[in-house]
Parts: C-alpha cells; sequence; structure tokens
C-alpha cells in the first residue's frame, strides 16, 4: 500500500496495491505494521461502522471532543464519495483548513484521520456503503460537529443543496466554535 501525506499534518491517503486476475481482485485495505512504518504513529482501532446512503446525502462535519477524540480509516465498500476533513487543532499551521478526496469502490483509497479533525462526506451514488475504523468508542455526550457549508471554511461542494440529518442542518458555526483540540 502506498501511504501519501496531504497538506493537513496526520492526515494521509492510503492507496492500496489491488491485485487482479480472471476470478476478480484483492487488495489488503489495513497493515498496521506497515501503517507505522510509513506514518510513525502507533493506532488501534475499537470500533467499526458503516453506512448507507442515496445519493446526495451529506454526513457531516462530525467529531468527538476529548477525551473521547477518535482518529478514523475511512473507506467505501459501494459507490463514491467526496470526503472532507477540517483541521480543529488550534496550534496547527492549517487550523480551518481543509481537504477534499474522492473515495471510491473503483479506486479503493482511504484516508486516515487523525484525532483534532471534523470529518464529512457527501454520496455521489446511490446505494453507497461508507465505513470506518475509530480508535475511540463513540460517546453521545462527547459528539458535536460543524456546519457543512460555513463560509470561513469554504468547502467546495459540487450540484444543489444535500439532504442532512436536522443535527447536521443546526450545527455550529465555526467563526463560534471554541475548538478543545
Amino acid at each position: 500500500m502506498n501511504i501519501i501525506s496531504t497538506k493537513i499534518e496526520g492526515v494521509y491517503l492510503i492507496k492500496p496495491k489491488i491485485f487482479n486476475d480472471d476470478r476478480g481482485s484483492f487488495f489488503e485495505s489495513f497493515n498496521m505494521k506497515v501503517f507505522q512504518k510509513e506514518t510513525n504513529q502507533k493506532i488501534n482501532f475499537v470500533q467499526d461502522n458503516q453506512s448507507v446512503s442515496s445519493k446526495n446525502i451529506l454526513r457531516g462535519l462530525h467529531f468527538q471532543k476529548p477525551p473521547h477524540a477518535q482518529a478514523k480509516l475511512v473507506r467505501v465498500i459501494r459507490g463514491s464519495v467526496l470526503d472532507v476533513v477540517v483541521d480543529l487543532r488550534k496550534k496547527s499551521k492549517t487550523y480551518g483548513e481543509y481537504i477534499l478526496e474522492e473515495l471510491s469502490e473503483y479506486n479503493n483509497h482511504q484516508l486516515f484521520i487523525p484525532k483534532g479533525m471534523a470529518h464529512g462526506f457527501l454520496t455521489l451514488e446511490d446505494n453507497t456503503i461508507f465505513t470506518y475504523k475509530c480508535s475511540e468508542f463513540y460517546c453521545k455526550d462527547a459528539e458535536d460537529s460543524i456546519i457543512w457549508n460555513d463560509s470561513s471554511i469554504g468547502i467546495k461542494w459540487p450540484g444543489s443543496k444535500p439532504l442532512l440529518s436536522k443535527k447536521d442542518q443546526n450545527a455550529k458555526k465555526f467563526s463560534s466554535f471554541v475548538s478543545p483540540f
């Protein structure tokens, strides 16, 4: 697998080596030894989550506050998404900046997202299956979110207005957000 640094320190794009033959394909989606060697980070995933969404569903920008903050490894099993990560770490050179990557069943790319990030995605196809590994267990009292279309972040979402949950429609603005990271 090829692990590539992004403009946000600690966020990595992971491109697996895919083996194709007459029977189909195979790839290793995660290897702890390779990940640690390439990133100098030790991670222990304790929870896997999965969502199935129609086209034009936006989920995010979500995070959990300390001490329940989560690192995540995200990927798409079926369909495709535009995946967004926003840096919420106050002392980071990229505080308030974002990256946007297309993750799909076609490219099998993944993103490793460290603690201190808000995360969201927009589905580009019906029946998109999105999965992610988390380093901490979900804690309802620690969950929080930033509004998806905050002008001070300026995420370049494509297309028409997406469908959102009530929670995501009522998320806070980045300008009024006090980062716990």
